[in-house]
């Protein structure tokens, strides 16, 4: 249960940080008519961080509470086409949305169904798992040759998780062990703990990792002390040749009427540490409508990246990932 709760814990975290987050219709910002015009750019994009989630069959435990409460309803395929129509989305990796733990056998089984289909731009899928217990090998064992879950997440970044909990003995022999299977890792941890994921990765060296969300590091924090540690954790993390970054998921750290500029050191930061060939952009839809449509967040990010060259953008949206998840 402690990784479903952190994902809540998150989630109210940045609200308190960057003021309430309101709701789908009233929490985007008055940019919405601009940011939602499709840009000039006829770049390929994968969505690495495709969130789905049909509550008919699947629990969320983290779905409580006001500031969880804009996504406290299915979203379903329909409802990402729809929000992704007409911005060239070609491919999409799902993410694991922490359903309870005697359901990670389904949600895999779902997934991989999505992924077989042709109705659905989805490729590939990461899913739950509990690095470190007991039931984690013989449970990634059975995936070990199913050859669209690519890896597993397990949020790492809320309250109830302790502090270098992701550098016990347990847990990196399991993600050991998923190197071994060809499987690889999401880093999804708080802004001050990315030197501990460096640490977890120097330790793994078989097994390949993203770092979700730029490292998780609040947009709108004036805390320079953890602003200092989270930028040491990148650089070292940008060190290790077996870790890719997601450019995704700090939009909902800034406030209501952001603008791009407002996102633009925390991404160009990102960018110039980790490199052009191990950034990949990411969705995290529908967690990110609590700021921004897909349409905006995506635009924005064209926006910050305009002047960079063509061939920097072609990866960061589509080459690397492709690339990375073999899709």
């Amino acid at each position: 249960m402690t990784s479903l709760v952190t994902r809540r814990d998150f989630l109210a975290a940045t609200a308190v940080a960057s003021a309430a987050a309101g709701s789908l219709t009233h929490g985007l910002t008055s940019l919405a008519s601009a940011q939602d015009k499709t840009m000039p750019d006829s770049l390929p994009v994968i969505d690495t961080h495709q969130h789905l989630w049909d509550l008919t069959k699947f629990k969320l435990p983290w779905h409580q509470g006001d500031d969880t409460k804009p996504l406290q309803r299915s979203f379903v395929t329909s409802d990402y086409l729809e929000a992704t129509k007409g911005l060239n989305v070609v491919k999409t990796v799902y993410m694991e949305v922490d359903v309870e733990p005697d359901q990670q056998v389904a949600e895999a089984a779902y997934v991989t169904d999505l992924c077989q289909r042709k109705d659905n731009p989805m490729a590939a899928a990461v899913v739950s798992g509990r690095p470190g217990t007991p039931g984690f090998e013989p449970y990634i064992r059975k995936l070990a040759d199913n050859q669209y879950i690519k890896g597993i997440r397990q949020v790492l970044h809320g309250d109830s998780t302790p502090a270098g909990f992701c550098l016990t003995p347990k847990f990196v022999q399991s993600i050991q062990l998923l190197g071994e299977l060809g499987k690889s890792f999401d880093l999804c941890v708080r802004a001050g703990e990315v030197v501990d994921a460096a640490k977890l990765v120097s330790q793994c060296p078989k097994t390949r990792f993203i770092l979700d969300h730029c490292g998780n590091m609040s947009v709108t924090s004036t805390d320079q002390a953890l602003r200092a540690k989270w930028q040491q954790g990148m650089k070292e993390l940008a060190q290790l040749p077996n870790c890719m970054c997601k450019v995704s998921g700090i939009i909902v750290t800034a406030n209501k009427d952001w603008k791009p500029e407002d996102l633009a050191a925390n991404i160009n930061f990102t960018l110039d540490t980790f490199g052009a060939d191990r950034v990949m952009f990411a969705g995290d839809w529908p967690v990110c409508t609590l700021r921004a449509s897909f349409s905006q967040w995506l635009n924005g990010l064209k926006q910050i990246v305009k002047d960079r060259p063509v061939a920097f953008q072609q990866k960061l949206f589509h080459d690397n990932a492709a690339k990375f998840y073999g899709i």
